[in-house]
């Protein structure tokens, strides 16, 4: 399963920060004006900055929304949270089923 079947908007800042470098490359190599590229770095930056609980938490609800079980949910999760750029610790499945469940 894909972490990329998940979209999730979040709140997005069109100010200028420390990535202007990332947005002008945007710029020069994509149809993206300076704006659109600003926000799509913010987004990007945004989504890879969900806390680890937040994200199991999402990640769950999301799948069992979709129709899926415990036994399918989490070892998804697991392999998507060491998929991420800077990849979470390594949580076991029992590890994940605390976060959701307490």
């Amino acid at each position: 399963m894909s972490s990329s079947s998940c979209v999730k908007s979040w709140p997005v800042s069109t100010a200028r920060h420390s990535y202007e470098d990332l947005i002008a490359h945007l710029t020069r190599t994509t149809p993206l004006g300076p704006g659109e590229a600003a926000r799509v770095v913010a987004e990007v930056v945004a989504y890879f900055s969900e806390p680890v609980v937040e994200f199991v938490r999402r990640r769950h609800g999301e799948m069992k929304a979709r129709g899926l079980n415990n036994d399918q949910i989490f070892p998804c999760i697991a392999a998507e949270l060491s998929a991420r750029p800077v990849a979470a610790p390594e949580l076991s499945l029992r590890q994940l089923r605390r976060i959701v469940y307490g």
